[in-house]
């Protein structure tokens, strides 16, 4: 079966359009796909699995992406996932704007596709997707020209938000929920101890509980699980580490104990899941030379 692409003519309601919104409220689990057009993906709320050119992420509250036309994509595991994908053409934007100094990877260079916003900046940009979302479905002569300034405004407003998974110095002024979230992200390789980043920030720890629960769908050992597990997928398809190692740099520091935790949450050992992985890239490099 040839891969599922998604095609402009199905999502560009007007002839010459160059940005859309495509809301996912909820995101339902979705095949692997790709596009005839580039798209940045917010994530509002709940949780899910993200793969992402054969790399998962667990995602949630705050995380953005950039996707290129030729990526491959899909959704799993969804649970109460509220995203919106901000679709565009980049042959089709007519605004003089570097737009490669403010989308990584529009000039097809190497790039980093996942960020993370914190809420000030989710804030600006919902303003901004629902004033472009406004214009793209009432069209009129102006159109194009205010979509195309909206989108401008757009990729610079999630430039200057934006900040990697692991930076928690760029959230000073964030809420707690955005410090933990990151905090989680930045301890994949080792212990994560809530108390004591309570105490730091002076919180309830109670509270805090409760508002991740509410936002994310997940409990906070939960989303910590499953961080540690998409970077162990990650590091058992993409290295030659021993499985000990992968253990110890996903935050266990006994890999029997890891193994179970693997089997539990992904149905295969870690050792199986490398073997499978290994012959679904061998069958398809032989598919490709054929």
């Amino acid at each position: 079966m040839g891969q599922l692409i998604l095609r402009k003519a199905d999502f560009f309601p007007h002839v010459g359009q160059a940005v859309a919104v495509a809301d996912r409220y909820p995101q339902n689990v979705f095949a692997e796909h790709t596009h005839e057009f580039c798209e940045l993906v917010l994530v509002w709320r709940g949780n899910g699995l993200h793969v992402l050119n054969d790399r998962p992420y667990r995602i949630t509250r705050g995380d953005l992406f950039y996707i290129r036309a030729e990526d491959k994509h899909s959704y799993a595991s969804v649970n109460d996932l509220v995203l919106q994908n901000i679709i565009y053409c980049p042959d089709r934007l007519t605004l003089n704007l570097d737009w490669a100094a403010h989308i990584p990877g529009f000039d097809g260079r190497e790039h980093s596709p996942h960020w993370r916003l914190g809420s000030s900046g989710m804030n600006q940009a919902r303003q901004l997707i629902s004033q472009l979302e406004h214009e793209s479905a009432h069209p009129d002569a102006q159109t194009h020209d205010m979509a195309g300034l909206l989108f401008g405004q757009l990729v610079m407003i999630l430039k200057r938000h934006r900040y990697t998974s692991d930076n928690l110095s760029a959230l000073s002024r964030e809420p707690l929920l955005d410090k933990l979230i990151t905090a989680l992200a930045g301890s994949l390789d080792r212990a994560f101890v809530l108390d004591r980043f309570c105490e730091q920030e002076q919180c309830s720890e109670r509270t805090l509980r409760q508002q991740f629960r509410s936002q994310t769908g997940m409990t906070i050992n939960q989303y910590l699980r499953q961080l540690r597990i998409c970077h162990a997928q990650y590091l058992l398809q993409h290295t030659e580490m021993m499985i000990g190692e992968i253990a110890m740099q996903c935050g266990f520091e006994d890999s029997n104990y890891f193994s179970v935790v693997f089997n539990r949450e992904t149905g295969m050992t870690p050792g199986q899941w490398r073997q499978r992985n290994h012959c679904l890239e061998t069958r398809f490099s032989r598919d490709v030379m054929r």
